[in-house]
């Protein structure tokens, strides 16, 4: 897409799916990697620049089908981040999740929750995404970061609804560097002298 970075992440071993983040291209921002332990397999980690700090926005694809190792992994990746100002976001697939009342049911589905509340994260994400499920949402370190929630008509042939939101933090703008030929600078004398010693 035009004016804007991509940051993505395929699916290994299989065609189709994975991750992919766009960011404007206007706004200072680079790919990190998490420690071995929190290294997950459809995840992007990127830090936004933000005047004096960074902000670091995760998107984060969780399988239905996923191994316990791999759940663990994000787990840890999201301790990880959470010691950070950061946004992470996307389909968790935590479909029993009662994000107004605070309730689950199955055991995966409470581990995240407790996870969530233990860590402190605000979700921001209260409507149905599919279905009647709460499966994208939105976490973030402050409540203040993310505004505006809407839940949007599906895009294309997707059968999960859209999320859009205001990330509330002020972006550092990539420079473009400009160079300038300082013209009265130049040594024409020395230059001259140069090229009447060439035949």
């Amino acid at each position: 897409m035009t004016g804007y970075v991509m940051f993505r992440k395929d699916r290994l071993g299989r065609r189709g799916g994975g991750v992919i983040l766009y960011i404007k291209e206007s706004i200072q921002a680079y790919e990190i990697k998490l420690e071995k332990e929190a290294e997950c397999e459809e995840a992007v980690w990127c830090n936004i620049v933000t005047g004096n700090s960074t902000l670091t926005v995760v998107l984060v694809y969780r399988s239905l089908n996923i191994s316990i190792e791999e759940n663990e992994k994000i787990h840890n990746a999201i301790k990880e981040v959470s010691k950070r100002d950061c946004i992470i976001m996307r389909d968790f697939n935590h479909g029993h999740i009662q994000w107004t009342s605070l309730q689950s049911t199955g055991r995966e589905d409470q581990e995240f929750l407790h996870l969530v509340q233990d860590i402190f994260l605000s979700q921001h994400v209260l409507e149905a995404t599919r279905g009647e499920n709460v499966l994208d949402i939105v976490l973030s370190s402050q409540k203040e970061f993310v505004d505006n929630v809407k839940i949007c008509e599906p895009l294309g042939c997707s059968d999960h609804n859209q999320l859009h939101f205001i990330i509330k933090v002020k972006g550092e703008r990539n420079r473009k560097i400009r160079y300038r030929k300082f013209f009265h600078k130049g040594r024409y004398k020395d230059m001259r002298e140069y090229l009447a010693k060439i035949d």
